[in-house]
């Protein structure tokens, strides 16, 4: 009889391991929901600015929202056109891939499985944004835009175009 108590002991300690373990991934999972909605947030504030201040906002919403590295790479075209007088952006407003934003069509918002932010617009196009996130994970700032399907991004066309 020792082996079915040795058994016994041996699939108790076995099951609060794995017990533990589902903790574990569900503590995981809350996480990544709240990041999730963080960054979802913070996107939809960006773009109720934008709406609020019909993209006249100085510096732009985007500019507003960015990180410290989108920031140079935006700078970057400031100083480029201040020097040649000729503009290095994209010619269309990224937030609405547009040249005259609708302020107004509906837009949807969600989480890829790549953890972009993904805006689909009413018009048809989808943007995604790339977030920065501080240590504590309430505090998010974009750190990018792609701008097309094969994944350029505006930080990386601001500093490919802009120097």
């Amino acid at each position: 009889m020792p082996t079915y108590k040795s058994l016994t002991l041996l699939l108790t300690i076995g099951l609060m391991t794995v017990g533990n373990a589902i903790a574990d991934v569900s503590k995981v999972d809350q996480k990544q929901n709240a990041m999730a909605d963080i960054k979802i947030a913070t996107i939809t504030k960006m773009y109720q600015q934008d709406i609020d201040d019909q993209g006249m906002s100085n510096p732009t919403v985007l500019q507003q929202y960015a990180d410290a590295d989108l920031q140079a790479a935006m700078q970057l075209e400031q100083e480029y056109f201040d020097k040649t007088q000729t503009s290095c952006n994209i010619d269309y407003d990224v937030l609405w891939n547009s040249q005259d934003p609708d302020y107004t069509q509906d837009k949807k918002f969600s989480i890829t499985d790549q953890g972009l932010v993904q805006v689909s617009l009413a018009q048809g196009s989808d943007i995604y944004y790339e977030l920065s996130c501080d240590d504590n994970d309430k505090n998010c700032q974009v750190a990018d835009v792609v701008l097309d399907r094969d994944g350029k991004t505006l930080r990386q066309h601001l500093l490919e175009t802009c120097r």
